[in-house]
């Protein structure tokens, strides 16, 4: 029965596995072969879907506007998540736990009923146009709770007797968060940093509804795919793909390499 058992647990395993990432290895695959319909087999392998994405204006727009978005909404929500963070240490868990979750709402309700509120707000409440910017503050409301999070849990580790001897030594509240703090939630930083950016760039429902006249790289994928399933998507979530898996790598080498 024990083999048996083994047996069945590796054959489930395998097919969750399976259904994870086949989808990404048949982008992948698909985005470097020479036909234009995605069956097989394969008729050869070819870059004539990278040369022609390359070489489109639209899509280096819609790049620069998705890195236009999610840079900015990376370091606010880094430097906001983190400044909350801080805050809610200096609570009482009665207190923070709350005020956690009360931040946390817009990551629990549906990001479409988020977006709808968004234009409204940003419409008939604030005259906002819908653009960049606009696109920026609705991602914020995801991102901010989320970073507030990982460094939340971070700080629940924190080693608060450097800190509160650094004080006692006089320095100054800035002083002490940047030779104390700082180094000790480092990492957790650069995570969540990450986790923001690969968020904001992912984010398609609340950058359809605010982006106004404009596209990221979501929403130039979606406009494609709406008029015909163009082989090149699969070479801009390849892309995609890439810059995620290769921005998060550098930044566990860097969290290596100062320790």
């Amino acid at each position: 029965m024990r083999p048996f058992g083994a047996i069945l647990w590796f054959i489930v395993i395998t097919m969750l596995v399976l259904f994870m990432l086949g989808p990404l290895a048949i982008v992948v695959v698909f985005s470097f072969n020479s036909g234009a319909l995605v069956s097989l087999p394969l008729t050869g392998f070819s870059l004539d879907w990278y040369r022609a994405l390359f070489s489109s204006a639209e899509f280096w727009a819609a790049f620069q506007n998705s890195l236009a978005v999610a840079v900015p909404t990376a370091l606010l929500a880094t430097v906001t998540g983190t400044m909350t963070a801080l805050a809610l240490t200096r609570k009482s868990a009665a207190a923070s736990v709350p005020l956690l979750t009360a931040l946390s709402v817009p990551i629990m309700i549906p990001p479409l009923v988020v977006a709808i509120g968004l234009v409204v707000l940003y419409v008939r409440w604030l005259s906002v146009p819908l653009g960049l910017g606009a696109v920026i503050g609705g991602h914020l409301l995801l991102t901010q709770p989320l970073v507030a999070l990982v460094v939340s849990a971070r700080m629940a580790s924190f080693d608060r007797v450097a800190l509160e001897a650094a004080r006692d030594l006089g320095a100054s509240p800035w002083q002490a968060f940047r030779h104390v703090t700082l180094p000790q939630i480092r990492a957790a930083l650069v995570g969540a940093a990450l986790l923001a950016f690969a968020i904001s760039l992912d984010e398609f429902i609340i950058t359809i509804f605010t982006i106004g006249s404009g596209n990221t790289l979501s929403t130039f994928v979606w406009g494609k795919m709406r008029t015909s399933l163009d082989p090149s998507i699969n070479a801009i979530a390849t892309l995609l793909l890439v810059i995620t898996i290769g921005s998060t790598a550098i930044a566990l080498r860097m969290t290596r390499y100062r320790g």
